[in-house]
């Protein structure tokens, strides 16, 4: 997958540790991930502007990083509130989430 997708609302962007939504006044959601070691990475932040909370933006974000978790053959550790409650809603991330 590319680094970019479109989105609903604006643009999924990958940049360094993190995918950023983006529209044309700037960034709107970001979802966060720390590399804990070569199999495993600790998502310890997610953030969607208040304008925008309540859409379905930071699940799009969480989506796109457990995608790419799947991708790279890594586990993810849910540090993140937000993280850790959609992984214990949803069997979805089961494949990604280490225990």
């Amino acid at each position: 997958m590319s680094n970019k997708e479109t989105d609903e609302i604006g643009i999924i962007y990958k940049e360094r540790n993190a995918f950023v939504v983006r529209t044309d006044e700037g960034p709107i959601g970001e979802i966060t991930y720390v590399p804990k070691d070569e199999h495993t990475w600790v998502a310890d932040h997610t953030y969607v502007s208040p304008h925008y909370r309540g859409g379905n933006i930071a699940k799009r974000l969480l989506n796109r990083l457990a995608e790419e978790a799947r991708e790279k053959g890594v586990k993810i550790i849910p540090q993140c509130s937000y993280v850790g409650v959609q992984f214990r809603r949803n069997p979805e991330y089961e494949d990604v989430w280490k225990h």
